[in-house]
């Protein structure tokens, strides 16, 4: 039970790590070139919406918690809006980056960006939140910049096929 918050975490990695493949897919299928991203991220919504909304009422219902959820302490929900906003703002950035792409898009390097980027934030971002900067040991700075190195060798070196030469895709073409 003492390490219980690792296996939560592990939960989202596998989720968030999946996240990325499971856009570009869903994206790639709505059958409509110029707005199948936006088409896509009403989706994320509607399941953003069945799980972060319709589950934690039911939840709250069941175990007896306030489910006026409009009267609950205003630095709470405010703060908690504001994450959420940024979480959606953070989706709509993978899939206008996944329309950035050469083609085909490329779904591990833009998530290696993501993936390897978001812990350099949450770093330097809570390490100043909490004025933990006077604290700060060289194994600290030293993850930070390992983050940074994982995230460009595992964009830079991505396993991909070879180009074709020229002549065999017009091969394949006709």
């Amino acid at each position: 039970m003492k390490y219980q918050f690792i296996y939560w975490a592990l939960l989202t990695v596998a989720c968030w790590g999946t996240y990325g493949v499971c856009m570009h897919i869903g994206s790639s299928n709505m059958g409509d070139k110029e707005n199948g991203r936006i088409m896509a991220f009403l989706w994320v919504g509607v399941a953003y919406f069945l799980t972060a909304v319709v589950a934690p009422l039911l939840i709250l219902k069941f175990k007896g918690g306030n489910v006026a959820f409009w009267t609950y302490p205003t630095d709470g929900w405010k703060w908690s809006l504001i994450a959420g906003t940024l979480g959606a703002i953070g989706a709509l950035g993978v899939l206008l980056a996944f329309g950035k792409m050469p083609t085909p898009a490329y779904v591990p390097v833009i998530m290696s960006i993501i993936f390897a980027g978001a812990p350099i934030v949450n770093a330097i971002v809570s390490t100043t939140k909490e004025g933990n900067w006077g604290y700060v040991k060289i194994p600290f700075l030293l993850g930070i910049c390992f983050a940074a190195l994982g995230g460009v060798l595992v964009t830079k070196y991505a396993p991909k096929p070879p180009d074709e030469p020229s002549a065999q895709k017009a091969a394949a073409k006709e």
